[in-house]
């Protein structure tokens, strides 16, 4: 397993961020590391999603507080972009991701020789977002929302219902490169369906905040930890399955309420880099952290104490198998 730092990340990865928790590099491009840091091996390489994203920050944040000597390196390319370039490439010890690896990603890291290891770390409520101004709307089913995200779908709010107004539609959401993207389009789009193309599509979902809160026509969707940042900014609009409007929040996720868009996150371990030690004390230290006020405080339902169980056992598992 290659412990390099990429160069360069995909097209569409944001500006350079730093943590004010020393040890903590926030890039377009995965952070290199230099001087002692790099000398004593201490660098840990993380990509992949932005929903996880808030969740691996702060862990991080945390651990290089009582850590110095370690660096950790964050990156949002989305879960795809994560996979393909750096994590199943074996230039990356750690994948966040808002779905599970698909098959071609498995043989992809297969023949890189990188064994991905999944591990649940919270639950999220996918949200969809208007302007606060826009109180026309306060609900939609499921097939009203299939209607505006199709391709050749509804271009104006009137083609939706005629008491909406007359309106074009403003469509913000997730790149395809993004596990969100993946996950909306199987349940809201459908998978014999195309998501439309003529969207403004990023991995920077305060870049959707910022483009729903700039017009009464907008609509976006993120993981709720970008509304539970923004409730101010953005209007969250409730979904109906059928069985009546249900708003996202972690309490209708945790309860199973809040469907199709309830959705379990992960971070992809390589089982390679558990061989190094600076790779396992964090992520032993992650999991312990799946079950902390951290999770909700950030916007998601934290784990249950048998979920956390689970995967330590598969964490300390897996140590064992490499370091034996």
């Amino acid at each position: 397993m290659s412990r390099d730092s990429p160069a360069a990340g995909p097209a569409g990865v944001g500006r350079r961020e730093l943590l004010a928790a020393a040890g903590v590099s926030v890039s377009g491009a995965l952070a290199g590391c230099s001087g002692i840091l790099a000398a004593e091996g201490n660098q840990i390489n993380v990509a992949g999603s932005s929903t996880v994203f808030p969740v691996t920050e702060a862990i991080a944040s945390a651990y290089t507080e009582e850590n110095p000597t370690t660096n950790i390196a964050l990156s949002k390319t989305g879960t795809g972009g994560g996979f393909g370039n750096f994590f199943c490439a074996g230039r990356t010890d750690i994948n966040n991701a808002s779905r599970g690896i698909a098959e071609a990603e498995e043989e992809q890291c297969g023949n890189n020789d990188v064994t991905p290891i999944e591990f649940p770390v919270a639950t999220d409520a996918l949200t969809v977002v208007v302007n606060p101004d826009a109180d026309f709307v306060d609900c939609l089913t499921v097939e009203q929302l299939r209607q505006i995200w199709r391709a050749d779908g509804a271009d104006r709010w009137s083609d939706i219902d005629d008491s909406f107004p007359d309106a074009e539609l403003e469509l913000y959401g997730a790149a395809t490169t993004s596990g969100t993207f993946d996950y909306f389009k199987e349940e809201i789009v459908g998978e014999e369906t195309n998501h439309r193309g003529d969207y403004y599509a990023t991995e920077q979902d305060r870049t959707i905040v910022q483009g729903v809160q700039g017009s009464e026509s907008a609509m976006g969707y993120f993981g709720f930890a970008y509304y539970s940042e923004n409730p101010d900014s953005v209007k969250a609009v409730a979904v109906d399955n059928g069985d009546g409007c249900v708003e996202p929040s972690l309490e209708t996720a945790q309860r199973g309420e809040y469907t199709p868009l309830t959705r379990d996150l992960y971070i992809y371990v390589a089982k390679e880099s558990l061989a190094d030690p600076t790779v396992r004390d964090f992520v032993r230290y992650y999991m312990e952290q799946t079950t902390s006020d951290l999770i909700a405080e950030i916007g998601y339902v934290p784990l249950n104490e048998e979920k956390q169980a689970e995967n330590i056992d598969k964490l300390e598992s897996n140590i064992d198998e490499v370091t034996a």
